[in-house]
C-alpha cells in the first residue's frame, strides 16, 4: 500500500512537471508587438496581409490599460519590406478616443492593390454580456477602412453597420482574421470576410461571411451557418472553387474545429461538419490555401482544452486530413494568422509568451514544400 501510495505521488508529480514544461516554454521568435511596449499594456488580436509588392502589414488590437476585450482599444499595424526580418516602427490606424476598435480583418483586391480593413467598434465601457442582453449604451457598429499605399496612409473609418447586420444580431465580429478574393469561376474577384454574431432574443452564436462585389466599393450580408454554437472563423477557398469556412466551436461534444463549405462564393453555407483532426480549446484559428503547392494551412493552439502549444498544420485533400508541419510555440498561446509571403515561404503571426499567451505577438516563417 505504502509503495502504491508512494508511485501516486510521482506520478503526480511527474504530471505536474511535465504541465509546467508545456506552459514554460521560452518563446524562439521575435515579438513583433511586445505587451507593454509603445505605451500599451498589451497587444491582441494578430491579422496579417502580404501586398501586391511584398510588404507584410501586420495588425493587432493595442489595448491600452489592461488586456481587457473592453475600454480604450487602438487598431495598430507595423510593417515589413524584408520578409519578417525587420518592422518599421508602430502606427495607429484608428483612435477612436476611449472606444474600443477591435477584430481587424484586412482583405487585398489583387485587382486595384487597395487593401481593405474589416472593423468593429464599440464603446469602451460596454460589456459583452450587456450587450448580448442588449443592455449596453450602443450596439456594435461595423466598419470598414482602405489604403491605396500599401498601409501608408488609411482613410477614414466608414459605417457599413445597416448593409450587413439585418437588425436583430446582438454581438457582432469581423475576422479577425485575413480575408480573401476569389479567383476562380462566376465569383472570381468577390472580396470574402469571415464573421461571427449573437442573434438577439436565443443567444445562439453563429459565424457567417460578408462580401463585396463591387471591388470594395459597397459591403453586403452573406450566408449564415445553419447551425449553432460556432463563432470566430476563417475562410480559403479550395481548388474545386468551393469555400470552406473553418470554425471555432462551443460544442464540447466533439473538442474539435468544425467546418462548413460553400458552392456559391459564400452566400450560403452546409452543415457544420467537426473536423476530428484539428482539436481546439475554443479558441480562433487561422487557415490559408497556398497556390504554391496546393495544399491548405493551418494554425491554432493544438489541443482540447487549454490554449497552448501552436501547431501549424498542412492538407493535400482540401482538408480531409491533416498532417503536423511544425509546432511553432509548446507553452501558452492564442489567437493567429497566416499570410503567403512568397511562393516559398508562408508568415505566420500570433499571440504567445512564456508564462501567459498575451505577452505579446510574434512572427515566424516556414518554407512552402511541395
Amino acid at each position: 500500500m505504502k509503495l502504491n501510495r508512494i508511485s501516486l505521488l510521482m506520478l503526480a508529480f511527474f504530471s505536474y512537471c511535465f504541465q509546467f514544461y508545456l506552459i514554460a516554454q521560452p518563446v524562439k521568435h521575435d515579438y513583433v508587438f511586445k505587451s507593454g511596449d509603445d505605451g500599451y499594456a498589451t497587444f491582441r488580436i494578430p491579422a496579417i496581409v502580404t501586398t501586391t509588392s511584398g510588404k507584410i502589414l501586420a495588425f493587432a488590437e493595442g489595448r491600452v490599460k489592461n488586456s481587457s476585450d473592453n475600454g480604450n482599444i487602438d487598431f495598430v499595424m507595423k510593417s515589413s519590406d524584408d520578409g519578417g526580418i525587420t518592422w518599421s516602427k508602430l502606427k495607429v490606424i484608428w483612435n477612436d478616443g476611449e472606444n474600443a476598435c477591435q477584430n481587424p480583418a484586412p482583405v487585398i483586391d489583387r485587382q486595384t492593390g487597395k487593401i481593405f480593413m474589416l472593423m468593429t467598434r464599440k464603446l469602451g465601457t460596454d460589456k459583452e454580456p450587456d450587450i448580448i442582453d442588449q443592455k449596453s449604451n450602443e450596439a456594435i457598429r461595423v466598419f470598414v477602412m482602405q489604403s491605396e499605399d500599401e498601409g501608408q496612409s488609411w482613410s477614414e473609418p466608414s459605417e457599413i453597420t445597416k448593409d450587413v447586420n439585418p437588425g436583430n444580431w446582438t454581438w457582432y465580429a469581423t475576422g479577425p482574421c485575413h480575408g480573401i478574393q476569389l479567383e476562380k469561376g462566376k465569383y472570381k474577384g468577390r472580396l470574402v470576410i469571415p464573421c461571427d454574431h449573437i442573434e438577439a432574443g436565443t443567444k445562439k452564436y453563429f459565424s457567417h461571411t460578408i462580401y463585396s462585389d463591387d471591388n470594395g466599393k459597397t459591403w453586403q450580408l452573406g450566408g449564415r451557418t445553419p447551425q449553432d454554437q460556432v463563432n470566430e472563423c476563417t475562410v480559403a477557398e479550395l481548388p474545386d472553387g468551393r469555400l470552406v469556412l473553418n470554425m471555432r466551436n462551443y460544442d464540447r461534444t466533439k473538442k474539435t474545429r468544425k467546418n462548413s463549405f460553400s458552392n456559391d462564393g459564400g452566400e450560403s453555407w452546409s452543415d457544420l461538419q467537426p473536423v476530428e483532426t484539428l482539436p481546439e480549446p475554443i479558441c480562433q484559428a487561422s487557415i490559408l490555401f497556398s497556390p504554391v503547392n496546393g495544399k491548405l494551412y493551418f494554425m491554432n493552439p493544438a489541443d482540447e482544452n487549454n490554449r497552448v502549444n501552436m501547431t501549424l498544420k498542412s492538407s493535400n485533400d482540401s482538408g480531409l486530413s491533416w498532417k503536423t508541419e511544425e509546432i511553432l510555440h509548446a507553452g501558452p498561446s492564442a489567437y493567429s494568422d497566416l499570410t503567403l509571403i512568397n511562393k516559398n515561404t508562408l508568415g505566420c503571426l500570433f499571440e504567445a509568451g512564456e508564462h501567459s499567451g498575451y505577452e505579446g505577438i510574434v512572427f515566424a516563417t516556414f518554407e512552402i514544400k511541395n
